[in-house]
């Protein structure tokens, strides 16, 4: 298999990196479709309880491979890279029922800002900016961003962004709601594994369920999600991970969940 995505599991945490620090992780077809299989993979494995996903090298992802689209030889045309790329990805980072982290060690742009703004948890070092590059040649935002930014944001800020292509650094990305935290530098690594593992080994069941009502509160109406939160609440009641979870708080304890 070839390394354009590498995947790391240990202590329950998958990590998927984008390997193509040569062309600052831009997007090919094998890429995006050995990206979707590994996201299928770890959706599967039960022993994973949290997905971190980043990149090698100096970005995490500078979006779509121009080569390939420019040459007579390798166009997929953008029907099929959408339809077939970054649509598929996108669905599945937000399907998955765990925690998917985007942990942005370098520039963001185009697909790649909005791959890591379908994250769960998006964290980014100081040195990270994102940028809507889609304007700038010609193109619209892709890869939900011009879903996912206008509800992150505010309306006018993410049109501003789309049709300026403005770069936004990682500590106005944090000011401005667009990701979750801004970790320093200079021990990044180390801090994105401890997130990873304390999500790892909370509740993953009811993680799943706020991913699920989450995605579902974008287009439902107050009285359907009343009614989904009542459903899921039922569901995740039933779980081990509840049960363990109140008897440590009677029992003044850590909880011990395990995923079940």
């Amino acid at each position: 298999m070839n390394k354009s995505i590498q995947l790391k599991i240990e202590n329950q945490v998958a990590t998927i990196t984008l390997n193509r620090p040569e062309v600052f992780n831009s997007f090919n077809r094998e890429m995006a479709l050995q990206l979707q299989d590994t996201l299928d993979a770890c959706e599967k494995n039960d022993s994973v309880r949290a997905i971190v996903l980043t990149g090698n090298g100096k970005a995490f992802c500078a979006g779509q491979d121009l080569k390939e689209v420019t040459s007579p030889e390798l166009n997929p045309g953008f029907k099929k890279i959408l339809e077939e790329h970054y649509n598929p990805i996108i669905t599945r980072i937000r399907h998955i029922e765990k925690p998917v982290i985007g942990a942005i060690n370098g520039v963001a742009a185009g697909a790649g800002a909005n791959i890591a703004l379908a994250c769960d948890v998006v964290v980014a070092h100081e040195k990270v900016s994102f940028i809507q590059a889609f304007s700038l040649i010609g193109l619209i935002p892709d890869s939900a961003g011009t879903f996912f930014l206008p509800r992150l944001i505010g309306f006018q800020k993410a049109s501003a962004l789309a049709m300026l292509g403005d770069k936004v650094s990682a500590e106005e990305a944090e000011r401005i709601g667009m990701i979750y935290k801004v970790l320093p530098f200079d021990n990044f690594e180390e801090e994105v594994n401890k997130l990873a593992l304390k999500m790892a080994n909370m509740p993953t069941k009811a993680l799943g369920l706020i991913k699920k009502s989450l995605n579902q509160s974008l287009t439902n109406n107050l009285e359907q999600q009343l009614a989904l939160e009542s459903k899921y609440q039922i569901e995740a009641a039933s779980t081990e991970d509840y049960a363990e979870g109140v008897s440590a708080f009677m029992e003044k304890r850590k909880p011990e969940f395990k995923g079940r």
